[in-house]
């Protein structure tokens, strides 16, 4: 399995390639299309990781797992839901989450996969759906949950998603992952709180590439969050959410004020 970084440097340059336990090895060119390898390695706790794509957008999804969906009496869909996280939204791994100063009510964590595209997707079929996909990355899904229905005419799901910082996503883009078998695991200040199998989503990686590719075009880099499941809860100031999948490595970020 490939595991593709971004990373700056002490310098402030900025650079990917492969990661490879300890080190990394550096690539140039495009990530999307044949990378070459430099030949130089870096080790890892030299540099700063950073989010290892940069998304034109982020497609998030709701109710799209079985057992979240039967928690709230929600009926399955029968085409993703989903709402947009704006790319100023993006956050990496290790960094710190920012309450808006506009807010202060519950900030929730959701741990997610992470699907990312590859090539430039539009009406794209189940079929050939996976040959789009990049890869896989952790995404967490962050909220200000008190937004959502402030406003009894229109649900303010891009607003409360989509403030600065709170796009989560990384450390590594995984190739050749499989995601049927892995489980979401987040922990909160060290405690488990999300624990469920990818293997229960309504829509598959696949099936939401195609799905979503019929509705808007989908561009290299770009992220479908592919929702969350059971487990999600507020966030202090000051608190860790460690977001995990075998394979995956964690994505941690702190809860700042």
């Amino acid at each position: 399995m490939k595991l593709w970084t971004r990373f700056k440097t002490a310098h402030g340059r900025i650079g990917f390639g492969l990661l490879q336990g300890e080190h990394i090895l550096e690539h140039r060119g495009d990530l999307y299309d044949q990378p070459i390898a430099t030949g130089a390695t870096i080790a890892r706790d030299a540099v700063d990781l950073l989010c290892p794509c940069e998304p034109s957008k982020i497609v998030a999804l709701w109710n799209n797992f079985h057992a979240l969906g039967a928690k709230l009496g929600k009926a399955a869909p029968s085409h993703p839901l989903f709402l947009i996280k704006p790319a100023t939204s993006l956050n990496g791994p290790d960094t710190v989450i920012r309450r808006p100063p506009s807010y202060a009510g519950k900030i929730v964590f959701e741990g997610e996969l992470g699907v990312v595209i590859g090539k430039r997707a539009s009406h794209v079929s189940e079929e050939a759906a996976r040959d789009y996909i990049l890869g896989y990355t952790l995404v967490n899904d962050v909220t200000a949950a008190e937004i959502i229905e402030q406003d009894g005419n229109f649900a303010q799901w891009t607003r409360a998603k989509g403030f600065d910082t709170f796009g989560c996503l990384g450390p590594v883009i995984a190739q050749d992952f499989d995601w049927r078998e892995a489980e979401v695991v987040t922990r909160l200040d060290g405690t488990e709180r999300q624990r469920y199998p990818l293997a229960d989503m309504i829509f598959n990686p696949w099936q939401l590439v195609a799905r979503l590719s019929q509705d808007m075009t989908l561009m290299p880099g770009d992220v479908i969050a592919v929702g969350t499941s059971i487990g999600v809860g507020s966030m202090k100031e000051g608190a860790l959410v460690e977001v995990s999948i075998d394979g995956l490595g964690t994505l941690a970020n702190r809860m700042g004020g």
